[in-house]
């Protein structure tokens, strides 16, 4: 029986070199010179310090801007609130979402099921798996998920026949 997997991965190797890059940048910018502002990569977070509010905001639109450059979607990004010290100092972290939650899922698999094809979405995981035994109504759920907005990104993987 036909099937693919619907999932939202991020290829951490990519990550990576937007992180390098978005450090080369800051390390070549006038506006940053001697601040202190900084990028550090941690698994699956991305820290970023300043000195002040104003240069975070700019921080965090040159590390989504090297992100969006290298195809990683910001909907992969899970930004938390920029923590002020008293001193003015600002620290926050980007969180990069890897899966998909089970809310999403549920919300991707009821949708699926609601094109009014014959197939059928069971969660496996933090991937969606869809089954059907005509290749083209597969085909078709791949065209409708990407013409519909989700709070994740997807990819396809696994198409079997």
């Amino acid at each position: 029986m036909p099937s693919f997997d619907i999932v939202s991965k991020v290829n951490p190797m990519e990550v990576e070199n937007a992180v390098h890059q978005a450090q080369k940048e800051l390390l070549t910018r006038f506006d940053f010179k001697g601040s202190g502002a900084e990028i550090v990569l941690e698994k699956n977070e991305i820290k970023l310090r300043a000195p002040d509010a104003f240069k975070m905001t700019a921080l965090v639109e040159i590390v989504r801007l090297r992100l969006a450059k290298r195809g990683i979607s910001p909907k992969s990004l899970d930004e938390g609130e920029a923590e002020l010290s008293p001193l003015g100092h600002a620290r926050q972290t980007l969180k990069i979402k890897q899966g998909i939650d089970s809310a999403a899922a549920k919300e991707i698999g009821t949708f699926v099921r609601g094109l009014g094809l014959k197939v059928t979405a069971s969660i496996q995981g933090d991937e969606l798996r869809v089954a059907g035994k005509n290749r083209d109504d597969l085909q078709a759920v791949i065209a409708a998920c990407r013409g519909h907005e989700f709070p994740v990104a997807l990819d396809f993987v696994n198409f079997r026949d």
